[in-house]
């Protein structure tokens, strides 16, 4: 069985994403902070009749999430147990600054939970799966990677500097058999959505990932609603 590791997963996008790949007979990975969340969300696939297990770690903590994938990767099929990766991690409690607030300090952070977790998540799959010659990279942002907003000055810069690694990952691996693309999310998921935003349905943005992963024809998608 194939299997796909969502790292951030919880049960809005990342639950979405689990369900739409785990319903085409995806095994799922399922790597988050919080052990009780994680079994709750695997309890909930079990319900659709989907294979999951949950490994605790920070992307913060590299180590913890190099040890997370690693494990996932042995629990589902040995060294090469990882045929998609998923990198969204869930909101949390780190500064926001608008542009003329941005210091050293407050996008360092963004840069760690940002960039630098989803480079050390790569790093932990994308050896195997260039020795199969077959695998799938997936990122996730929001809009303001492509078009900033000022109210996120920090989190934008940290997540245009993912997208921009995202598109030239995705131009070396073309050739090796393994695909690597940015999602860029532009709408406000689920319903009470702030002035001013549009919004989206979960499950509705999950399929285009699936579409992504079949396709393999794009490095970037936008979703606009």
């Amino acid at each position: 069985m194939p299997t796909i590791v969502i790292v951030g997963a919880g049960p809005g996008l990342g639950l979405s994403i689990a369900t739409t790949f785990g319903d085409h007979g995806f095994d799922v990975a399922l790597i988050s902070r919080n052990k009780e969340k994680l079994d709750d969300l695997v309890d909930r696939l079990a319900e659709r009749d989907i294979t999951a297990a949950g490994f605790t770690a920070d992307v913060m903590d590299r180590p913890s999430l190099t040890a997370a994938l690693e494990a996932a990767a042995r629990h589902f099929g040995g060294s090469g147990g990882i045929d998609v990766l998923e990198y969204s991690p869930a909101t949390r409690d780190i500064e926001i600054a608008g542009p003329l607030d941005v210091t050293p300090e407050n996008l360092q952070s963004q840069l760690e939970y940002n960039l630098y977790g989803a480079v050390t998540a790569a790093n932990a799959v994308l050896p195997a799966m260039l020795d199969a010659g077959a695998g799938t990279l997936l990122f996730t942002t929001g809009g303001g990677s492509v078009t900033p907003n000022p109210m996120f000055g920090n989190v934008n810069a940290a997540q245009a500097a993912l997208r921009n690694w995202v598109l030239n990952l995705n131009n070396v691996l073309a050739d090796k058999g393994v695909y690597a693309a940015h999602v860029a999310i532009n709408v406000w998921i689920g319903a009470n959505a702030p002035a001013g935003f549009l919004s989206a349905d979960a499950d509705t943005i999950a399929t285009r990932y699936w579409d992504l992963y079949e396709r393999r024809d794009q490095a970037e998608l936008v979703y606009a609603g």
